[in-house]
């Protein structure tokens, strides 16, 4: 069977690497959380993300439709959870919750942290790697209540998880483009 589907994951990682760039600068302290946040949560941090995991699935890669639906449908719940946290007779989330749900984000995170070394770029890697530390990050940060300079830390860590997945995304559309490597990602 011949290949002639596009290749989803720049749709993935953009949809991802965006969606965590604005969310962790709103973590850093720059602005604050809001329509525009919840927005890119949703439409692409959200759907993009599941479209590019089912895309993935008919592509028949195991890898890419576990973590694109995954990543998917996990920023649809964050919004969910964060939206719908107290309101309309919903009992709010604990500090406790949020950090077991961002800790198990990041157990399951590093084990697909793994699955990248076995065939992964190293800019894909590294944005594996910043992911899992973005997640126990964020855990701590509420499990722990660090919430003045760790925060901020976190924040920025998220930036540059974020922004590894936008250069990921962006060099394979580039060099798929120009036939050649101009934005190069690392052995495999």
């Amino acid at each position: 069977m011949s290949d002639n589907l596009a290749n989803p994951a720049p749709l993935g990682l953009m949809g991802f690497g965006m969606t965590t760039v604005l969310l962790n600068l709103h973590n850093a302290g720059l602005f604050e959380l809001g329509a525009g946040i919840l927005a890119m949560g949703i439409f692409y941090g959200g759907m993009a993300q599941v479209i590019a995991g089912i895309m993935e699935f008919k592509k028949g890669n195991t890898f890419g439709t576990t973590a694109f639906t995954s990543y998917g449908l996990f920023w649809l719940t964050l919004v969910f959870l964060v939206y719908f946290n107290g309101q309309f007779g919903i009992t709010k989330n604990s500090e406790a919750f949020m950090t077991a749900y961002l800790f198990m984000w990041g157990v399951f995170t590093f084990f697909m942290f793994i699955g990248t070394l076995a065939s992964a770029s190293r800019v894909l890697q590294a944005v594996f790697f910043t992911l899992v530390v973005l997640f126990w990050m964020l855990a701590a940060r509420d499990g722990f209540g660090w919430k003045g300079t760790w925060a901020v830390m976190t924040g920025w860590e998220g930036v540059l998880c974020g922004s590894l997945a936008i250069y990921c995304g962006m060099a394979q559309v580039i060099n798929e483009n120009f036939g050649r490597t101009v934005l190069p990602l690392g052995a495999k």
